[in-house]
C-alpha cells in the first residue's frame, strides 16, 4: 500500500504522474491534418496557424530545438484534434467484470457534463463548439478483466492501452460511426483502479498515429478518464469534472505544465498545471495557440526600444490579451492581465501576469514559467489545494520585472476600468 498524500497539498498527485510522462502524451508532428478521429468535417478556426513567418508576429511564433514530444511552440504540430469550430467528442463509458460499473451509466456522464463544454465555451469565447456524443448510454462491458490490461499508473500505449482500445473499438463499433468524431472520451468506472488520492491513472495518448483504427480512421486522440481528483477543498461536486478538460487539453496540443516539484513553475494560473480545488482558465499563450485569440489581441515586441501596450482583462471577450517578447527563435516572456471573473475564481490578486514560455522544453518539464512579484510571500489565497506561493505572483501598478541579461524591462504603468497599460522596453543584451 502507498503512503496517503496529504489533504492539504496535491502536488503528489502530479508527482505520481511525472514518472509517466511520456505516456500521457504521444505527440506525433508526422500525422496528416489536425483533426482526432475524423477527417475533418467541421470548420476550424484560423487562429496563428493562419500566419506568416513574415508577418508582424512571425518573431512571436516560437518554434521546438531539437526533438520534443509535446511543444509549447507556434503552430501547432498536426496530428492533434482541431480547437475551434464545432468539436464532436465521442464520450463512453466502460467497466470490466472485476471492477462493474455502479449505478447508472448516465450518472458517470453526469459528472463532466455539461460542466466541461461550458469551460471551453468560457475560455474560448466561444470559439469552440464542444459537443460531447453519447451513442451507447450505457456501459460498455470489456472482454478482459481490469487486472488483464495490465494498468497501473505509467502504463505505456503498448500493450495494455492498445489492446484496451482495440477491445473499446470492437465493443462500440456495431452503434458507433468513428469517423464521425473528432475525440474520444472513455469514462471508466471509477472503482477501477486505485483512487485519485492514492495514484492518478487519467491519461491522454494524443496524436498517436500508432493507434487502432475503426471506421477507416486512427483512434489517434483518446483521454482515459478514472476516479476524479477528490482533494478535500470541499469542491469536488462542483470542480472534479475539470480533470477531462485537463486531459483534452493533450488532444488540442497543450503539454503539461506540472513538473517534478509539482505546481511550483505555474501554480494555478492554467488548468494544464493544476485542475483540481477551485476554478481556474488558460494562459492566454495557450488561448493564442489554440486559435481563441485573433492577431489583432496579440502584440508582438520584437523589436528594441520602448512602447506601451494596453491588456484587458482574459476572462473578458475582445480587446488586448497578451503581449510576446521573444527572446530567441525558441523563447520569450509572455505579458498578460488576470482578473476573477469567467474561468478564474482563483484570482486573489488581480493584475499583470509575465510568464516564460521555452518551447524547446518538453510536457512536464516546465515549458512555462511563471514569474513571481511577489517571492516568498506565502501568497494571497486561503483557497485549499490552490498553489498559494504564485497566487500572488501578478504585478500591479508601478511594479517592475526585469531580466538584465536578456535586456527585457516590463513596468505596469496604470489600471483603469478594467484596462491596465505596460511599458516594455528592449536594450541589447549584456
Amino acid at each position: 500500500m502507498q503512503p496517503q498524500p496529504s489533504r492539504r497539498r496535491i502536488s503528489p498527485r502530479r508527482l505520481a504522474a511525472l514518472a509517466s510522462v511520456t505516456a500521457l502524451t504521444l505527440a506525433v508532428s508526422t500525422s496528416a491534418g489536425n483533426s482526432g478521429l475524423s477527417p475533418g468535417t467541421s470548420t476550424a478556426g484560423a487562429g496563428p496557424r493562419a500566419l506568416s513567418r513574415t508577418s508582424a508576429h512571425g518573431p512571436c511564433m516560437i518554434s521546438p530545438e531539437g526533438e520534443v514530444q509535446m511543444s509549447e511552440g507556434i503552430p501547432t504540430a498536426p496530428g492533434y484534434t482541431r480547437s475551434t469550430g464545432t468539436v464532436r467528442a465521442l464520450t463512453l463509458m466502460i467497466d470490466f467484470s472485476d471492477a462493474p460499473g455502479e449505478g447508472d451509466a448516465l450518472d458517470r456522464y453526469r459528472e463532466f457534463f455539461p460542466e466541461t463544454s461550458e469551460w471551453f465555451a468560457t475560455s474560448s469565447y466561444g470559439r469552440l463548439d464542444y459537443r460531447p456524443e453519447l451513442p451507447v448510454p450505457d456501459w460498455l462491458r470489456m472482454p478482459k478483466s481490469f487486472r488483464a490490461y495490465g494498468i497501473e499508473r505509467g502504463a505505456p500505449f503498448e500493450p495494455g492501452y492498445r489492446e484496451l482500445v482495440r477491445d473499446i473499438v470492437a465493443e462500440a463499433d456495431p452503434e458507433v460511426d468513428f469517423q464521425a468524431y473528432d475525440l474520444l472520451n472513455v469514462l471508466v468506472t471509477p472503482n477501477a483502479g486505485p483512487t485519485a488520492l492514492d495514484t492518478v491513472l487519467s491519461v491522454t495518448f494524443a496524436g498517436n498515429k500508432e493507434a487502432p483504427s475503426a471506421d477507416g480512421v486512427t483512434v489517434s486522440n483518446a483521454s482515459f478518464v478514472y476516479s476524479r481528483q477528490d482533494d478535500g477543498s470541499g469542491s469536488y461536486d462542483r470542480t472534479g469534472y475539470r480533470v477531462l478538460p485537463h486531459e483534452n487539453g493533450h488532444v488540442f496540443g497543450l503539454p503539461d505544465l506540472y513538473t517534478a516539484e509539482g505546481g511550483g513553475a505555474v501554480g494555478h494560473w492554467d488548468i494544464m498545471s493544476e485542475d483540481w480545488g477551485a476554478n481556474n482558465d488558460l494562459l492566454a499563450w495557450h488561448k493564442w495557440k489554440l486559435g481563441w485569440l485573433d492577431a489583432s489581441q496579440v502584440d508582438c515586441a520584437a523589436d528594441p526600444g520602448t512602447r506601451e501596450y494596453t491588456l484587458t482583462p482574459l476572462a473578458r471577450a475582445g480587446g488586448p490579451k497578451l503581449v510576446f517578447i521573444p527572446l530567441d527563435d525558441h523563447s520569450g516572456y509572455a505579458v498578460e492581465l488576470r482578473t476573477r471573473a469567467g474561468n478564474d475564481e482563483a484570482v486573489c490578486r488581480p493584475g499583470v501576469l509575465i510568464y516564460r514560455v521555452d518551447a524547446g522544453v518538453d510536457t512536464g518539464m516546465g515549458p512555462i514559467t511563471v514569474h513571481d512579484s511577489h517571492r516568498d510571500s506565502g501568497g494571497c489565497t486561503r483557497s485549499p489545494n490552490v498553489h498559494a506561493e504564485l497566487s500572488d505572483a501578478t504585478f500591479a501598478p508601478g511594479e517592475t520585472f526585469v531580466d538584465r541579461r536578456a535586456g527585457v524591462r516590463v513596468t505596469v504603468t496604470a489600471a483603469k476600468a478594467e484596462e491596465y497599460r505596460v511599458r516594455v522596453t528592449r536594450t541589447p543584451s549584456d
